[in-house]
């Protein structure tokens, strides 16, 4: 049995950090070993960011993104396209586009892809939501954002489904996606600005 070296604050912090992605247990220890050495300068800044995200930043109640303001600022900005609505997985997602500025538009986030293997089904998803949104006939173009893997390709042809039936409705859409630029596997937060720009001005009829 291994030796306990710190006290339990120390090792809750570690476990804490362990949960972040991309961090397992060894990157967690180092993490709290230099958010420790740095307390002054790092660590109590830190704890203090941590506890106004906690008081101030909620989820969009228009589209799902993560603000401090509800509508948040990317829907309440008046100079971007509002005819025109992004759709994305996650977040990271959203960040992405915008980081690199491929396109002045409103955004739709899904909050995950349709896997039946995980039980995620649409129900889990906003895709109701974001039909609602185009059901008021303001809206011109869905952009298909999601990323190349088979489940956001099988969620693409869902949304894509569920849009068609507003024709029956006289509401005409133009759905797009991400032209192939976007490699097969690859997820949008780990993309280059570069590619993402020209994947967006490259799209495709879906």
């Amino acid at each position: 049995m291994a030796k306990r070296v710190t006290g339990p604050e120390i090792e809750r912090l570690i476990q804490l950090l362990a949960k972040l992605p991309g961090l397992g247990p060894r990157s967690a220890r180092r993490a709290a070993l230099h958010l420790i050495k740095k307390k002054e300068s790092l660590l109590v800044p830190l704890t203090v960011a941590c506890q106004e995200a906690v008081d101030k930043v909620g989820i969009c109640s228009v589209c799902g993104n993560v603000d401090t303001i509800d509508p948040c600022t990317v829907c309440s900005d008046e100079r971007r396209d509002a005819s025109v609505i992004v759709v994305v997985e996650d977040v990271s997602d959203l960040w992405a586009l915008e980081r690199a500025n491929a396109i002045s538009a409103k955004y739709h986030v899904l909050g995950g892809v349709l896997s039946p293997l995980d039980g995620i089904g649409p129900s889990d998803l906003t895709i109701a939501q974001l039909i609602e949104r185009c059901r008021s006939g303001s809206i011109h173009e869905v952009i298909l954002a999601v990323n190349a893997t088979v489940e956001g390709q099988t969620t693409a042809h869902y949304v894509t489904d569920q849009l068609a039936h507003l024709a029956e409705d006289g509401i005409t859409l133009k759905v797009t996606r991400l032209a192939h630029g976007v490699p097969v596997g690859g997820e949008l937060d780990y993309l280059d600005d570069g590619t993402l720009s020209a994947a967006m001005r490259a799209r495709t009829a879906f």
